[in-house]
């Protein structure tokens, strides 16, 4: 898994059309597969927020964020995201 934790923002637009500023919170790689999760923007990782998991896949040689559909494969990524903001807070703390 890679080790991404940073302050970069990215500007997503909704199923609705609608433009929302998102912090990205990290960066795994699970299966071969590099996934991505961000927060919105106004909240802070310790505030409760809906955490967004998209999966970076290739388009005819560019990276594009997609969707995960998959509900267990979401579930799981989901899971190793909040892990490792979990360790990263633990770890800041010492």
């Amino acid at each position: 898994m890679s080790e991404t934790f940073g302050n970069d923002y990215v500007v997503l637009t909704d199923e609705d059309g609608n433009e929302v500023e998102f912090e990205h919170i990290d960066t795994v790689e699970v299966d071969g597969n590099l996934y991505m999760a961000f927060i919105p923007a106004e909240l802070a990782v310790d505030e409760e927020a809906e955490v967004v998991i998209l999966r970076v896949d290739d388009e005819d040689g560019e990276e594009i964020l997609v969707s995960v559909d998959d509900d267990d494969e979401a579930d799981r990524i989901f899971q190793i995201v909040m892990e490792r903001v979990e360790d990263m807070y633990d770890d800041a703390g010492e």
